[in-house]
């Protein structure tokens, strides 16, 4: 009975989101299942992690930004040798950083990176943070200022499962890498993969190489992952 009405609504949500087309009866019907609480089933722990060690080189000068405790940054200095330096506002994450040895300034990112000249670090990373700023476009600037190339990895906001889950449940959709309310989000400026891509080119920017968690594997970015890529990493230059 539910795929029968759903075939009967599927025009409509084609309507609301053309984009919907894509996305099989099969895959909506088990969406449903799922309706106001979209899971990310099988996104490997700090998956981006992996791939910014894979990407970074021995002996970089790198600038992480919104660094939390530092394990990142601890790696990369052990397994890189990294001349690294990280920058964290929460003070449990000054204070994390310390006992792990890692270099760190507490800074808060939505005042910018006058701290450090042009051009200073080969590798500016922005781990899942760039949703919570209140200037997200000026950090992303300050970011290619200070660096040769910058690393950004967020939430895809443009994820089927996401829209759908909007469109059905009426409701702000809560995920496991979104877990929170409206009311208590730190997740202040929500993007989509597309929402980045026209940053880019609106500024000339160039994607050196990107890669997503999409349809249960980390690979790299492919034309429609703004409908099918759930979290989104991407290396950018001027």
């Amino acid at each position: 009975m539910m795929r029968k009405n759903l075939e009967t609504l599927k025009p409509l949500l084609e309507k609301m989101d053309p984009a919907l087309s894509k996305v099989s009866m099969e895959e909506i019907v088990a969406a449903m299942g799922q309706a106001g609480e979209v899971e990310l089933a099988g996104a490997p722990s700090r998956w981006e992690d992996q791939v910014i060690e894979k990407i970074i080189p021995k002996g970089a000068r790198v600038l992480d930004l919104g660094c939390g405790e530092g394990e990142l940054l601890q790696r990369l200095l052990r397994s890189k040798q990294v001349l690294g330096q990280g920058v964290e506002l929460a003070p449990e994450g000054v204070f994390g950083c310390v006992a792990r040895g890692v270099p760190v300034l507490q800074i808060d990112l939505d005042r910018g990176l006058k701290e450090f000249p042009d051009g200073s670090f080969d590798y500016v990373v922005l781990e899942e943070t760039l949703q919570t700023l209140r200037r997200p476009i000026e950090l992303l600037q300050e970011m290619l200022r200070v660096g040769k190339r910058g690393i950004v990895s967020f939430p895809n906001f443009g994820f089927w499962k996401v829209r759908l889950d909007l469109l059905l449940g009426g409701r702000m959709p809560v995920t496991k890498q979104l877990p929170f309310r409206w009311h208590d989000t730190p997740n202040i400026h929500l993007l989509c993969l597309q929402d980045f891509l026209d940053w880019v080119h609106q500024h000339r920017v160039k994607v050196a190489e990107a890669h997503v968690f999409a349809e249960g594997k980390v690979r790299k970015m492919q034309e429609g992952d703004n409908l099918y890529a759930q979290q989104c990493l991407l290396v950018v230059e001027k």
